[in-house]
């Protein structure tokens, strides 16, 4: 491959990973939690971090809101976020965020149940690949493995 291909290549990368960072500049992000949870406030910080303009509210009805968002009881995570009318649950990277809101599928949101270590906001050391469901009308599919 010649200097030059090689270069435009990878000019050609950057802007696409810049384009799906364009997309989500700014894009808003209501995240509900129980009001003393620390990892869910890292984890808007990590939104804050990667361009989301993030909303934290405190609540005491997580469950029945993530179950009313369509999120099925078993694959709760830590906290509700709404980004762009998906329902995202739990510790999500927000690779697969960004691939969401690129992708567009016909689904209500996506989840990472529980409080997996080593996910974004999350101490501890990535133990094993996060699995991330999507969910609709009570589907559940594999949306990602990260």
């Amino acid at each position: 491959m010649n200097a030059s291909l090689k270069i435009t290549l990878t000019l050609v990368t950057l802007a696409s990973g810049s384009a799906i960072a364009a997309a989500q500049a700014g894009e808003e992000v209501t995240i509900w939690k129980t009001p003393n949870c620390g990892c869910c406030e890292a984890y808007a910080e990590y939104l804050r971090e990667n361009g989301f303009a993030v909303t934290v509210k405190p609540t005491l009805a997580l469950v029945p809101m993530s179950v009313d968002a369509g999120v099925p009881g078993n694959l709760i995570g830590c906290h509700l976020a709404m980004i762009d009318g998906y329902a995202v649950s739990g510790h999500v990277p927000v690779e697969v965020i960004d691939r969401l809101l690129a992708d567009r599928p016909a689904v209500q949101g996506i989840t990472l149940p529980g409080m997996p270590d080593g996910s974004p906001g999350m101490t501890g050391t990535k133990r094993e690949p996060f699995t991330i469901y999507s969910f609709d009308d009570g589907e559940t599919a594999v949306y990602a493995v990260e």
